[in-house]
Order: C-alpha cells, then sequence, then structure tokens
C-alpha cells in the first residue's frame, strides 16, 4: 500500500519505519522536517503538508503527541478530514481523548472514510524492535482489513471494541501505571527513610509478588473480578500490614498518601462485617461509587 504517515517523532518515525520495513510506500510529514531525515534516507518520500499527504495515499496514520496537536491536523487549516480519499483508510495512534476520535469518526463516516483508533505501548524502544502492543478500537470489518499494517508494527494487537475504546484502554492503562509508580515511591522513600538500602527494597519488590505482577494475572481474576470474596488472603490482615506501613511511614515522618487513602477504604469495608472476606473485597466500594461493576465472563 501507499501510506501516509504523519507525526515522526520519538515514537512515530520508528513505527512509520517498521512500514516502510513490511515493503510500503510511505509518504511523510511532520511539523519539523528534519524529523523525518532518517525515514527519507531509508526511502520515504515527502510532504509538504498532510492535505498533500492525504491526496495521494491509500491509508493515512497519525501519531501526534495528544488530541490538540490531532485535531489541528484533522481540523486545522491543513484539514485533513477534508482531504482523505472517499474508500480509505485512517489510523490515529495518538494517545487521544476517546470524544474528539469518536467526533473526527463521525465526519469521516460522513464522507466514506474508514477510522481506527489505535493507540500503542511499548514507548520509543518498543516501536524500534516493533514491541509493541497495539489497542485497536472501530467497527470490525475495518479492524480486519487495517490487521496487516497493525501487525507489520507490533508484535501484539488487541481489538477493543468500538471506536473511542483503543484511547480508553490506552489512558486507563497508563493512570494504573503512573499512579502505581507514585504508590512505588511513597513505599520506597519511607523504606529507605526506615533503614533500608534502595538497591535491596527495589530488587525485594521485582522479586515478590508485585513484580510477578501476581494480582493483575492471578489473584484479582480469582476473586474480585469474579465476583468470589471466599478468603486468600483475609482483609483484616491486608488492611493490619497496611496499618503497619502507614505506622513505619508516621514513625519515619515520610508522607503516603495514596497508602492512607487505601487504609481509609480498608477501613470501611471491615466497618461493613468483611475483615473476614477476601482483601479484593474493598474493591467493591469503588464499584458502588462508580455504579459499575468490573466482572471477567465465566471460565
Amino acid at each position: 500500500m501507499k501510506i501516509g504517515f504523519i507525526g515522526v517523532g520519538n515514537i512515530g518515525a520508528p513505527i512509520a519505519g517498521q512500514l516502510l520495513k513490511a515493503g510500503h510506500a510511505l509518504v511523510v510529514h511532520d511539523i519539523r522536517p528534519e524529523a523525518a531525515s532518517a525515514l527519507l534516507a531509508a526511502g520515504a518520500a515527502w510532504s509538504s503538508s498532510p492535505a498533500a499527504l492525504a491526496a495521494q495515499c491509500e491509508a493515512v496514520a497519525t501519531c501526534l503527541p495528544g488530541p490538540a496537536e490531532m485535531e489541528e491536523v484533522c481540523l486545522g487549516p491543513s484539514d485533513l478530514v477534508a482531504h482523505l480519499r472517499s474508500g480509505g483508510l485512517y489510523l490515529d495512534h495518538t494517545t487521544n481523548s476517546p470524544e474528539l476520535v469518536r467526533r473526527i469518526h463521525g465526519m469521516l463516516a460522513e464522507r466514506g472514510v474508514a477510522m481506527l483508533d489505535a493507540p500503542v505501548s511499548g514507548g520509543m524502544e518498543g516501536a524500534e524492535t516493533r514491541d509493541l502492543l497495539v489497542m485497536a478500537g472501530g467497527e470490525p470489518a475495518i479492524f480486519e482489513r487495517a490487521r496487516p499494517l497493525l501487525d507489520a508494527i507490533a508484535k501484539r494487537v488487541i481489538y477493543t471494541g468500538g471506536i473511542g475504546t483503543g484511547s480508553i484502554a490506552k489512558i486507563m492503562h497508563n493512570s494504573a501505571s503512573f499512579t502505581l509508580d507514585l504508590v512505588m515511591a511513597e513505599c520506597w522513600t519511607a523504606g529507605v527513610k526506615a533503614g533500608i538500602d534502595a538497591a535491596t527494597i527495589v530488587n525485594v519488590f521485582n522479586e515478590a509478588a508485585l513484580g510477578q505482577m501476581m494480582s493483575l494475572k492471578v489473584r484479582l481474576p480469582a476473586t474480585w473480578l469474579r465476583g468470589d470474596f471466599d478468603p486468600r488472603f483475609s482483609l483484616g490482615l491486608a488492611r493490619k500490614d497496611l496499618g503497619l506501613a502507614q505506622e513505619l511511614a508516621r514513625a519515619t515522618n515520610t508522607p503516603m498518601r495514596l497508602g492512607a487513602l487505601c487504609e481509609a477504604e480498608m477501613i470501611e469495608a471491615i466497618e461493613r462485617g468483611w475483615a473476614d472476606r477476601d482483601a479484593s473485597i474493598f474493591l467493591t466500594l469503588q464499584e458502588e461509587r462508580a455504579k459499575v461493576q468490573v466482572r471477567l465472563p465465566p471460565t
């Protein structure tokens, strides 16, 4: 295929490079022409604008810093939306706003242009080695049509559902990742102030249940995500452990705000009489407030 690629920064450039390696003809554009130099040397062609690029390509992909830049490219002076070919394909790899994605999708549908929102996870290093995950939202038939292009840039591709769900998956994943970083920072600073060596506590985290992703891969799928709260590890014991951590934080004058919030949630759950249930039952308080349950299908 002849593919247009807009946004060839740290992640976009290696993604575009994978399309070249797969044998596709590539036309690129970026607000910084120098960012495309390696791609041009590898055989890509340059386009002076998104509009000119769209007019000559069967498929167009964008990989931009965020919603503001994607909206500017799609609806700004270059008006990518107005220049994409009827019958063409548009892939947005931007970590984006689901609302904006759905708005652009509606405009493109009126013009006969297919669209997927397909953000990626794996960073620059993953893009360079194709060790990426693509989270693709859109109509199933469009996903299948785009699958060869997605497989060319990523080793793992997940269909997430309707348009916008790729963006939902990506931003929620990143939110959890960044919040976990802060929780670990809370625990490591308290631990180091209390007297443990930094390299040692980081190694413990890597080798223990957290580093093995036991909650994500084993414990929560067997308990909360199935609605099964027969105790594997009781809420009372979990709250005891978290209380000891908070006690150590106070003794070392170390703030642990997320830890304190978690402890408060556990205390509320215990006050409901759940101390002897599985520790994961306290997560149902979040479901109550959100007015939604998160459950996996039966195995």
